[in-house]
């Protein structure tokens, strides 16, 4: 017979035993388990993004796998907590990281009563356990395997419990979950969704950001706005249950519509993404291997590199606490550039607007008449037809095709096939959908003029601003520094500046009237002239842009002490030694020419070219720091001799639009370029405080203007340099006027012939 007590006893022992189960499982997976240690939970695997911030502290981009970027707890709003806790555990402060209530409505409601509504019981401090060590998604987990999961979870939580304070708890967990569209943490979600930072927030932003929590796709506000409307009402209701919220301030922001300010997740966009690439690349170098170049000066330049620059390959140079390399897509680190984002955007617009706006469309008006567009009627089919077999190489097309295990033949015939593609073009929204076969749309490309602009600081060689192309997303070769295309007559400061210190000033005379190079063998060359030969000043002849100038320098000096000049300024690449140099012959990059010219504005000292200033860790410790590196190049007499006659190539000579077009004052020196068939146009000039470089051209020196006029560097490059100068003199805060000066000037007495300051005067009253 069964006694009372003894069915009280067998009533609670039974109603207890799946309690004691669950703690006997509890206690076996402590014990055998891989809990996550004390030390483990305060470093936990997070993998932070990147960060790469200008000068002005601007983060240009990150780097990253998970775009998360940790934020303090003072970061974070009141209204953010007050929606996480009133949504996703009301209890969070009086639990110790299992909520036993909600456990109870899971059991009854959830599973006993089919009430999927009720939600799964876990507390914020379980959902943090969870995202800090995520279960696995390439396997089919078992259900046995999803206890002990789940039982990890529940001890993982306890013990940040234990370790942590509520507040850190709270801030670890924004940081760490996922809202979609790519962000991790708070941080990066305020920043995609409503371009802001966290603290920023008002309530019902920080209503749909929690919202999307539960179902990051089906609540995104830009993907599902309707989902996302009805969820963020729910949390701000949740809000007002809770009592974070007032009745009437719920009802007053309930009818707020949501308004996100989102900027595509897209690496390929945004603040200087050429520089971006460019730095990755240069921090990701290996150490160079020989066998790996064919030009033996590549390899030299690129070995001194290694050696000098801590900052090229740093990657694999410096190892963590651990020992292990660092990573830019987890680690967190912090990059400060000396880019200025100001002085980035202003060229960027100023890229735009000349090759957009003015230039493409003149030149896209002559290609329409081309027989074989849009190369220019004299090239043979030949190169052409070479042409276009590298364009058909070199593409991604051939690329994944071959991956795809097709034939060269197959390959062939795809690029004669009409495909639906999308093209890039200067007009809003920036592409355009059509119909058109591969081959077309690698003329179509061919069409493009690209652009190359650097501005790097006299004195401490620091890069401000960095445009390697028009536009990243579809022209994705870097044309600063990959790009190596002839300079022409921006080679002729280094010719001049040789005959400053060899004892000539900007007043010594010449006669260039039948200058002509013994070449050997009874060969002489000299150089085709726009300008009458005769008696001229060195003054005149730069301004003049004078071939025969540069001619008579080239028979006095000869090459070889031509290029030691160049490189003892800073042109690091492999220059022949033709008379022909004295023209501009030599292929060089925008990067180096630019730095080499800052030689001017610094007085004879070239800065090397610094692109970071210093790197911290997620912590924020810094773990290098970059010092400038300046040399003696040429004399101070020689610099101030060529600040001197370069100020008069802008104030009555090839560079004089600056002033008469683009009403640009102040105290500026430069010099234009234009190469055979105008393929090419620079111009590289500088004021007192910023050295600034242009080159345009297309991609194939077959594809250019037929009009000198329209295809000298004075109307292709100029006009980037004078729309840009004119916006950084306006920004009025960058440090830098039109009451800058130089602070020497030599050989003053010198002036500008008489003939082209009339014609300067007489554009200037025109325009003004």
């Amino acid at each position: 017979m069964i006694t009372k007590k003894k069915f009280f006893c067998w009533f609670w022992g039974l109603l207890a035993l799946p309690f004691l189960g669950v703690a006997l499982l509890l206690v076996l997976v402590n014990t055998f388990a891989d809990i996550p240690t004390f030390e483990e939970l305060e470093n936990p695997p997070t993998m932070l993004a990147t960060q790469v911030i200008s000068r002005d502290r601007q983060v240009l981009t990150t780097y990253h796998i998970e775009n998360r970027v940790y934020i303090p707890q003072d970061g974070i709003p009141d209204n953010l907590i007050h929606a996480a806790v009133a949504t996703e555990d009301v209890r969070f402060y009086e639990h110790s990281g299992i909520d036993i209530k909600s456990l109870f409505r899971v059991l009854f409601k959830t599973i006993l009563m089919s009430r999927s509504s009720q939600g799964g019981g876990s507390t914020i401090s379980q959902q943090l356990a969870k995202a800090l060590y995520p279960r696995p998604e390439d396997e089919r987990i078992s259900k046995p395997r999803m206890v002990v999961i789940k039982l990890k979870e529940w001890i993982t939580a306890v013990k940040l419990e234990k370790f942590f304070t509520k507040e850190e708890i709270m801030n670890m967990y924004l940081n760490e979950v996922f809202f979609g569209s790519h962000s991790y943490g708070i941080q990066a979600a305020s920043k995609h969704f409503f371009a802001k930072d966290p603290i920023k927030l008002r309530p019902e932003e920080s209503a749909v950001l929690i919202g999307a929590i539960n179902k990051p796709t089906r609540y995104n506000p830009n993907l599902n706005p309707e989902n996302s409307l009805k969820r963020r009402n729910f949390v701000l209701s949740q809000m007002e249950k809770a009592g974070f919220l007032t009745e009437r301030q719920l009802d007053s922001i309930q009818k707020i519509p949501i308004r996100t300010a989102t900027a595509v997740e897209d690496r390929t966009i945004g603040t200087a993404p050429y520089f971006r690439d460019m730095l990755r690349k240069y921090m990701e170098a290996e150490k160079p291997r020989k066998r790996s170049y064919q030009q033996e000066e590549e390899y030299r330049v690129d070995s001194l590199l290694w050696e000098d620059d801590p900052l090229y390959g740093w990657l694999n140079k410096n190892v963590r606490n651990d020992g292990a390399r660092y990573d830019l897509d987890r680690d967190g680190l912090r990059i400060y550039t000396t880019l200025d984002s100001r002085m980035q955007r202003y060229a960027e617009q100023a890229v735009a607007e000349h090759l957009g706006k003015t230039l493409q469309k003149t030149l896209d008006s002559e290609l329409k008449w081309r027989k074989h567009f849009p190369f220019s009627n004299n090239v043979s089919d030949k190169i052409i037809a070479t042409t276009m077999a590298q364009g058909r190489e070199w593409s991604d097309r051939t690329r994944m095709m071959r991956l795809d295990g097709k034939s060269d033949r197959e390959i062939a015939r795809s690029f004669g096939e009409k495909q639906k593609m999308r093209l890039f073009t200067w007009n809003a929204p920036g592409y355009v959908d059509t119909l058109m076969t591969p081959d077309d749309s690698i003329r179509y490309y061919k069409s493009f003029l690209r652009a190359a602009f650097m501005a790097i600081e006299p004195g401490s060689g620091h890069v401000r601003a960095y445009v390697g192309g028009p536009d990243y997303r579809y022209f994705k070769y870097d044309n600063v520094r990959q790009g190596k295309r002839q300079v022409g007559s921006t080679i002729k400061p280094y010719l001049y500046t040789l005959a400053m210190e060899s004892g000539m000033d900007p007043c010594t005379e010449i006669d260039t009237k039948d200058v002509q190079i013994n070449i050997g063998r009874g060969r002489f060359w000299a150089p085709k002239d726009a300008h009458q030969a005769g008696i001229m000043s060195l003054r005149s002849g730069l301004a003049a842009s004078s071939n025969m100038a540069s001619a008579y320098l080239m028979r006095e000096f000869g090459p070889d002490a031509v290029i030691r000049t160049m490189h003892k300024m800073g042109i690091t690449s492999y220059v022949e030694p033709v008379v022909s140099l004295c023209v501009g012959s030599a292929d060089l990059s925008v990067f180096e020419m630019v730095a080499a010219y800052n030689t001017f504005p610094g007085y004879g000292v070239y800065s090397s070219p610094m692109f970071v200033t210093k790197i911290e860790d997620r912590e924020g410790n810094i773990i290098s720091e970059f010092s400038e590196h300046r040399r003696a190049a040429i004399s101070a007499r020689a610099a101030s001799a060529m600040i001197s006659m370069m100020q008069s190539v802008v104030d009555g000579g090839t560079g004089g639009r600056l002033r008469y077009a683009y009403g640009l004052r102040g105290q500026i020196a430069g010099k234009t370029g234009t190469t055979n068939d105008n393929s090419d146009g620079w111009f590289i000039g500088y004021t007192p405080k910023i050295t600034a470089g242009v080159w345009v051209g297309a991609e194939d020196r077959y594809v250019h203007f037929t009009s000198t006029a329209l295809g000298q560097g004075a109307n292709m490059a100029l006009p980037i340099w004078g729309l840009w100068m004119k916006k950084v003199l306006a920004d009025g805060t960058l440090g830098i006027s039109a009451t800058d000066t130089f602070s020497s000037a030599v050989g003053v007495g010198c002036s500008t012939p008489p003939r082209q300051r009339e014609e300067t005067k007489a554009l200037e009253e025109e325009y003004f």
